[in-house]
């Protein structure tokens, strides 16, 4: 395994991480197997976003006696309510949520306290000007964490963070889908007869958001690396190609600023996989062959979340809806999380109008108002 200086935090961090997300679905022998396999083969670094009473419990207990080993992200403004993930800015439920991770974890202290998914601007500014860095600052104050964290996948956000001076790392949502957009404004861009990945094809406001990372010393450690599987197959991939784990994995960790990818594991037979990068040979990681290969017009029909749907009437932020939505269908039940930041969404799909102007804009001939009422059936919002 090879480690990595997260940003200035003086952390060194293995580049394959532990998402806990996956484990809420088993029970404490088959999490203790993961992370038992985990340990085995050098990883050293987790996320504990979830709120969920016995994962956090099954989790403690997987790393009992080698708490000192492990880097935990552990997220404050993720609480349980009424049996239920709720993400919360309210004090006394955020307070009474960390004391229960800390106790549960088996820890009297956070490596890493993450600021819980800030998705919009106004957000950022309420919590930085607000009594919830207050809280923060003082759990930093105290040790009961020892740098201060935010998640996000809202690239603004995140170079708001990262310009900040006070958020010390970043856990932000990386993979080709999201990141690899023609940047020129020219159409005829997106249809090439092959697909060449450079940096100057990135989204420009996330390649600026890494070069600002990169250059401030705040780490990035990585979501979504898998785009929730949906780059695992062609008839899903914006590309219109298959990549594998370990072709993922290579794209985000060669993104600037990047130290570990938090991936998500079922089975050790999982870890075995994304830890077969560390020896992988060359070819083996290349993704950009893979997309240079795709087939022409493999966009076709498919959101590339590129924006050029904008601006919606209603305010919609529709490239994030549908990069909520893709998320979530390719799962068998909404993980609450896409849910609740598709809810907290300041307009969503159920706001649209149907006047079908984003779609006169979309360059890829998206059934955009379509996706908008298939969004609302699948997360349970109706007509």
């Amino acid at each position: 395994m090879r480690y990595r200086e997260l940003g200035k935090t003086g952390l060194s961090v293995s580049e394959i991480g532990l998402g806990g997300e996956w484990l809420e679905r088993h029970d404490t022998k088959e999490v203790k197997a993961v992370i038992d396999r985990c340990e085995e083969l050098g990883i050293n670094i987790l996320d504990c976003w979830m709120s969920q009473p016995q994962v956090r419990s099954n989790i403690g207990a997987a790393i009992a006696g080698s708490r000192e080993r492990w880097i935990i992200q552990g997220h404050i403004g993720s609480t349980w309510q009424n049996g239920q993930y709720v993400r919360t800015r309210d004090l006394e439920q955020v307070k009474i949520a960390f004391q229960d991770l800390l106790d549960r974890m088996g820890t009297d202290y956070i490596d890493l306290g993450m600021i819980h998914f800030v998705d919009e601007k106004a957000e950022f500014e309420r919590i930085m000007n607000g009594e919830f860095i207050e809280y923060v600052r003082s759990l930093k104050e105290k040790g009961v964490i020892r740098h201060i964290g935010m998640s996000t996948h809202n690239p603004d956000v995140a170079k708001m963070a990262a310009l900040s001076g006070e958020i010390e790392m970043l856990l932000f949502s990386i993979n080709p889908a999201f990141d690899l957009l023609p940047a020129s404004e020219d159409l005829n861009e997106y249809f090439k007869e092959t697909y060449a990945e450079q940096l100057s094809g990135i989204a420009p406001e996330r390649e600026e958001l890494y070069r600002i990372c990169e250059r401030e010393g705040v780490g990035i450690t990585v979501m979504k690396g898998y785009a929730g599987g949906r780059l695992f197959q062609a008839e899903t991939s914006p590309f219109g190609v298959a990549l594998t784990p370990v072709q993922c994995l290579h794209y985000a960790l060669t993104r600037p600023a990047v130290a570990s990818v938090m991936a998500g594991f079922d089975t050790p037979e999982h870890v075995d996989a994304a830890v077969a990068y560390e020896t992988a040979t060359e070819e083996e990681k290349d993704y950009a062959s893979v997309l240079a290969s795709a087939p022409k017009h493999a966009y076709s029909g498919q959101c590339t979340y590129c924006g050029h749907c904008a601006p919606c009437p209603v305010r919609i932020d529709i490239a994030m809806v549908n990069k909520l939505y893709d998320l979530a269908a390719m799962q068998e039940e909404v993980p609450a999380t896409v849910k609740a930041h598709y809810e907290q969404l300041s307009a969503n799909a159920g706001d649209c109008v149907q006047c079908g102007g984003c779609e006169s804009r979309c360059p890829f001939g998206v059934r955009i108002v379509d996706r908008m009422k298939k969004t609302r059936e699948l997360f349970g919002a109706g007509e």
